[in-house]
């Protein structure tokens, strides 16, 4: 009982907590560029047409204002997407769509060269 109560242990579990932190904001990131690039395109078209309208409302430089609001956003979604699931206890080890992030290959597929068909079925004498 006193070993699970020591504070080895604790600092532990806090070094797990950052790593699984940093794992589902680097998984997040990579996902929100790579599977949310329609969701880019739309941000990047609503930042632009937002920025000629502000251009004409504030004397500043809205294209810094808005380019900044964009990314700020995007960094704090990631930020927060990540929390929460390190929060829930949530580890990467545990989802079955991240394979590619352990290096495991998808055990579904097998792979068929091009040759097969053609020589797969000569026997040798």
């Amino acid at each position: 009982m006193a070993l699970a109560h020591s504070p080895g242990f604790k600092n532990v579990y806090g070094l797990l907590m950052i790593k699984s932190f940093l794992i589902w904001t680097f998984t997040l990131a990579v996902c929100l560029l790579v599977v949310g690039f329609p969701l880019v395109i739309l941000m990047v078209t609503v930042g632009s047409l937002l920025a000629v309208i502000l251009q004409a409302v504030i004397p500043m430089s809205s294209v810094l204002l808005v380019a900044g609001g964009i990314i700020g956003l995007n960094i704090l979604g990631v930020v927060l997407g990540a929390a929460v699931l390190t929060l829930k206890g949530v580890h990467p080890d545990q989802v079955s769509w991240l394979r590619w992030l352990q290096g495991e290959e998808n055990p579904r597929h097998s792979s068929v060269y091009a040759s097969c068909p053609l020589t797969c079925a000569i026997v040798r004498e």
